[in-house]
């Protein structure tokens, strides 16, 4: 071979392999993308709220009368049981001192009832004796008249007699039984400010124990130093555990689709996996809140009952957050598609099928849907795969592949 015919061919292959460069260069390269899969399966649609739990019935402990409460020793978690268990001692408030002036009006006051029980007593004894002698008049009579010795209107008389000194005998008592509590009141002003009365015990004579209403623990200690309250003053919470309900605020939009038997799942509890339960109550009526962005909101209360026993739900308490999830609807069996596929298209909604390669933009009808997953009625099969959160860089017919692959 010639050098000529040598260098041709050097020439030749080298243009060959800078047209099989140009061409493999120019070619347009695959587009990594997160593929997932048009799946079948159960389906649930929720409505997803904070919320919080609190004791069903919670009794609130005052002071039943003014004076003074002894220090409260119990802690808040303690166990109580009703009617047992001593919540706190209550001293009623000691009679204030006199002055001078009031207390000789109070002596005198005394001295007057004493009189008066005196005078009514004595009232009482001769209204005694003359009904004794009534009497003996009568049973006198009585013999007398059997021997035809009295006239008969006289024994009536005499009867009558009888029954009338009865009446003032009774009477006499009555008014000897109001002088006597008179006297007892009049007295009562003149109690002083007992030392020992300030001093006293949880055994004192004067002490009131004030017990448990429920079984259950004590939720809070409103007051704990021994001091000197008023009547009605709250002194402790208390409640049962084992009775806990949830309550969330939600929207008034959401709340409308809500009603009592839905399901309720409750997550971020603080334990493993999520509690569930039902929907007791959807409040009739709403208040306005404002939002952490300031925009205000009409809000509806919905309560909810646990259903999982009480050992399931841990150290749950009264107050505690967790994340309620009303199911709305569910389904065991649906055609679903990723939420992050789907992008709007005018008025409905279209995804990015990825056919050999390539992404195909294909029109679907969605129907319910929750955060991840949407319920397909048409436009899709099981099996087929779509783009997940297509980019501006993706389009009909642009050459896509798995970033899974591709990584």
């Amino acid at each position: 071979m010639t050098s000529k015919r040598r260098r041709i061919l050097v020439w030749a292959g080298a243009g060959l392999a800078v047209a099989t460069l140009i061409v493999l260069t120019s070619r347009p390269r695959p587009l990594p993308v997160d593929i997932a899969p048009v799946a079948r399966g159960p389906l649930v649609v929720t409505l997803d709220e904070e919320g919080q739990t609190r004791v069903r019935d919670r009794f609130l402990v005052s002071a039943p009368v003014a004076g003074r409460v002894l220090r409260i020793e119990l802690e808040p978690g303690d166990p109580v049981l009703a009617a047992e268990s001593v919540l706190a001692t209550f001293l009623p408030a000691a009679p204030m001192p006199l002055d001078p002036r009031r207390r000789a009006e109070a002596e005198a006051g005394v001295e007057a009832a004493e009189a008066a029980v005196g005078q009514a007593e004595a009232l009482r004894e001769q209204a005694a004796a003359e009904l004794a002698h009534a009497r003996t008049t009568v049973d006198r009579m009585d013999r007398l008249a059997a021997d035809g010795v009295v006239a008969a209107d006289r024994l009536d008389a005499a009867r009558l007699a009888v029954g009338t000194r009865q009446e003032a005998l009774e009477a006499a008592e009555f008014a000897a039984r109001d002088a006597r509590g008179r006297l007892a009141g009049a007295r009562a002003q003149l109690l002083r400010l007992d030392p020992r009365r300030i001093a006293g015990t949880a055994g004192g004579p004067d002490a009131i124990p004030i017990h448990s209403p429920v079984d259950g623990v004590v939720l809070r200690r409103l007051r704990e130093s021994e001091a000197v309250v008023r009547a009605g003053e709250p002194l402790l919470e208390v409640g049962d555990l084992r009775e806990l309900e949830i309550v969330s605020d939600y929207l008034s939009t959401d709340a409308v689709r809500m009603r009592a038997g839905q399901r309720v799942l409750v997550d971020r509890w603080g334990g493993e996996g999520s509690l569930s339960g039902w929907v007791t109550r959807v409040e009739p009526s709403g208040f306005t809140k404002i939002s952490a962005l300031g925009v205000e909101e009409q809000r509806v209360n919905v309560v909810m009952e646990l259903e999982d026993p009480v050992e399931a739900r841990g150290a749950l308490g009264d107050g505690y957050r967790v994340e309620t999830r009303v199911v709305i609807w569910e389904s065991g069996d649906e055609v679903k598609v990723p939420v992050g596929a789907l992008f709007r298209r005018g008025e409905g909604w279209s995804v990015f099928v990825a056919l050999e390669g390539v992404a195909a933009e294909r029109s679907v009808e969605i129907g319910e849907r929750n955060r991840e997953e949407a319920q397909v009625l048409g436009g899709l099969e099981p099996d087929e795969e779509v783009v997940l959160y297509p980019g501006d860089s993706v389009g009909d017919g642009v050459p896509v592949t798995s970033a899974a692959g591709a990584s």
